[in-house]
């Protein structure tokens, strides 16, 4: 039997904490900064942690299963 292998797209753009929960970098910041206040830019700084619904999908995806 060939070996499960993890989504390697959702890998590089998701990490699972020690809980289990899945953290993820926000959208938007590559470029187009001037048109953002300060508060939003800091905002999306910031790493997410996604909701449990969307966490499901993912955690199978980087368990390869």
């Amino acid at each position: 039997m060939p070996k499960m292998k993890s989504h390697r797209g959702a890998a590089k753009r998701f990490k699972l904490t020690g809980s289990g929960k899945v953290k993820f970098k926000h959208a938007n910041m590559q470029h187009n900064f001037g048109s953002m206040s300060k508060v939003q830019k800091k905002r999306l700084i910031k790493t997410g942690i996604m909701r449990e619904e969307d966490a499901r999908k993912v955690r199978r995806m980087l368990r390869g299963g």
